[in-house]
């Protein structure tokens, strides 16, 4: 994290492991290459797909940020807003969720979260695909991943474990930093009256101790097809906290400095094949000469 001048990560970043983690690593070591890969079709079909849905529920308002604490802040109000609805019942999408998982402060944005008929409350990702078909158990690992990371931050948020040292130990934010005007304005017809990025942060604790939120009952996985719409599936996915807490700490061990990064094993090699970042991949470059190596030195029979 140090590297790469990271304060937090995003769960999505980590989801990015669990395909490949020098993948993951080049993403940020080749941001000319990442950025291509987010200006493909398919990845900017997915993101209109996304906000045609958040626009279903609620506006979308631009706010002007001019500092790291105006762009939390945002963040905080996103989250301050859509705390009366889900107390009412109501559907909610895009709701941001952060917290320290581990040590290590992450964030992350819930696709979806409304109350089943059996007032169940249920975390619904949606994952759009370019082929009619479910994804595989490599993809659909990381998807499973990322729904279990939403709901440890999001129980943890409604549990009151988000503290204000946290803002100021991980993050490096400046609670006294008084909020920008667009902030402040956008803060005033939400009907806050704060002035630093401490009051707001204050005022989120406060909603959150008291707004009596149950934790995520039913993690799900709902996949469409890209170009028609049409629903190809949807899966529920079992939640074990240990489980997932020690994958999670396997990750975040390159991360922290404890190891390198390791590619893809060999029986996963065809992911390479369709991997923007091929030929620049270290770990590809040494199996594929360990693979001749070893090929020399058999011996005929």
């Amino acid at each position: 994290m140090e590297r790469f001048f990271r304060r937090s990560l995003n769960v999505t970043m980590l989801c990015k492991q669990t395909w490949c983690e020098m993948q993951a690593v080049y993403s940020l070591e080749l941001p000319l290459v990442a950025k291509r890969e987010l200006e493909r079709a398919e990845v900017k079909a997915g993101a209109s797909v996304h906000l045609a849905r958040e626009l279903e529920v609620h506006e979308v308002v631009p706010v002007r940020a001019v500092t790291r604490e105006d762009r939390q802040a945002i963040n905080l109000l996103n989250l301050l807003g859509m705390i009366p609805v889900l107390q009412a019942g109501g559907v909610v999408r895009e709701l941001p969720v952060f917290g320290v998982l581990e040590g290590v402060y992450m964030v992350g944005v819930i696709d979806e979260l409304h109350y089943s008929d059996r007032g169940e409350l249920v975390l619904s990702e949606l994952k759009t695909r370019r082929h009619s078909s479910l994804p595989r158990e490599a993809q659909a690992k990381g998807h499973r991943l990322q729904v279990g990371l939403y709901k440890l931050l999001f129980d943890g948020l409604v549990r009151g474990f988000l503290t204000r040292d946290d803002f100021v130990e991980h993050l490096r934010l400046r609670l006294e930093q008084p909020l920008g005007a667009a902030v402040l304005q956008h803060a005033g017809k939400l009907g806050f009256q704060v002035t630093t990025l401490g009051d707001l942060l204050d005022v989120l604790l406060l909603n959150l101790r008291y707004c009596e939120l149950p934790g995520i009952d039913v993690l799900r996985l709902e996949y469409r097809h890209q170009d028609s719409g049409l629903a190809l599936g949807s899966q529920d996915v079992p939640f074990d906290e240990d489980l997932l807490r020690a994958e999670l700490r396997n990750l975040l061990s390159y991360w922290t400095g404890r190891r390198e990064p390791r590619g893809v094993d060999i029986e996963e090699a065809w992911k390479c094949g369709m991997c923007a970042y091929e030929k620049h991949c270290q770990w590809r470059g040494e199996q594929l000469q360990g693979s001749v190596m070893l090929h020399t030195d058999k011996k005929p029979k």
